[in-house]
């Protein structure tokens, strides 16, 4: 099984301790790129594909840490989109 198999399946676990990094190596699997900020963007952060497909979420802070709702919207995109197939 490779590495980014081994990251998908542990974002499809929803495990509480999932980080930011590990989010956007992910996302960068299924050709995801953060968009450039605005000016006063704060802790939002969109994800965009080459299809314009877009990921919105909150950048997790003081922590690095995902919250369960953000993983879980992670997980639903991606299987609407195709990226994951439901088991």
């Amino acid at each position: 099984m490779s590495k980014d198999q081994k990251l998908v399946n542990r974002l499809l676990s929803t495990p509480r301790d999932f980080t930011w990094d590990e989010l956007i190596k992910l996302l960068s699997v299924y050709g995801y790129t953060e968009a450039k900020k605005g000016k006063s963007g704060g802790s939002r952060r969109k994800f965009i594909d080459d299809k314009k497909n877009v990921i919105n979420l909150h950048k997790p802070h003081p922590s690095n840490i995902l919250k369960t709702y953000a993983i879980k919207d992670v997980i639903a995109h991606l299987k609407e989109k195709g990226h994951i197939k439901d088991e």
